[in-house]
């Protein structure tokens, strides 16, 4: 059995968001366990030592995707893990929410993911073996309050996930996702800041608090190893059971809907 310090030993992985949250904690658990990592983010990159190689890129552009594979390449020679993490929002109930916060929500979260996916599997195409993970969210399967954008763009990265699967099985290339609940990360900063909110949250999560991203990275590194050989088109749910108990109401974090059918019609 290999140890766990080396289950990625003459690996090399690229991640996505790499500069915070669940995509750092995936690239810090991904060089502990013996990977070179290639990182990508909109935010600079630095202290995670020679083995790692940080760059700064727009991951909704497809330069990006492609600079992201060629410096593994380049540095390392082979790309055999890829992490596609990056995400976000702009929250806005349907009848308000502007074009643009739409457009920025799932280029940011799916369109990132399917350029990702494009480039990491030509390059795994050509070795003939890798594996990839998404991460997708709760709400890909649970709607919430003003997260129309968020929890359509999630969706689709969940069965964008299974369709990689699908297509790439042939040539040895895996798809997974990870759909993480509530994660304590700078993106969701404003539930932890907001006690009454943190307090909605916790009370529909039977385990009674948020993950870590150390606890999302955890399992994402499972179905990128080994480990998960057979593992494949699969959607992993890491939310401490929380989607058996529904979304809590976020209206009254929400605030009102901006556009009334009375004044507005």
């Amino acid at each position: 059995m290999i140890a766990l310090n080396e289950r990625f030993a003459g690996k090399v992985a690229v991640v996505t968001g790499a500069a915070s949250g669940i995509g750092q904690a995936i690239a810090k658990r991904l060089l502990m366990e013996g990977a070179k990592v290639v990182g990508s983010d909109q935010n600079p990159i630095a202290g995670l030592g020679e083995h790692f190689v940080g760059i700064k890129g727009d991951v909704t552009t497809e330069a990006s995707a492609e600079e992201l594979i060629a410096t593994a390449v380049d540095r390392f020679g082979t790309v055999d893990a890829a992490f596609n993490v990056a995400g976000g929002s702009r929250p806005g109930y349907i009848v308000d929410l502007a074009e643009s916060d739409w457009d920025f929500t799932v280029d940011l979260c799916l369109k990132s993911v399917f350029l990702g996916m494009k480039h990491q599997a030509r390059q795994m195409m050509r070795q003939g073996a890798g594996a990839i993970v998404n991460i997708a969210s709760l709400n890909a399967r649970v709607p919430m309050h003003a997260g129309s954008a968020y929890v359509a763009a999630k969706a689709g990265v969940e069965l964008l996930s299974r369709n990689g699967a699908l297509e790439f099985a042939e040539f040895g290339i895996r798809v997974n996702a990870i759909l993480p609940g509530l994660v304590q990360t700078n993106l969701t900063r404003r539930h932890f800041d907001n006690p009454d909110a943190l307090a909605a949250f916790e009370q529909r999560i039977p385990m009674g608090r948020p993950a870590q991203p150390e606890e999302i990275a955890a399992p994402a590194l499972y179905l990128a190893s080994d480990d998960a050989s057979y593992v494949n088109g699969a959607s992993l749910l890491v939310d401490g059971a929380w989607a058996v108990s529904g979304y809590p109401d976020m209206r009254p974090f929400r605030g009102p809907m901006g556009w009334n059918q009375r004044t507005q019609a």
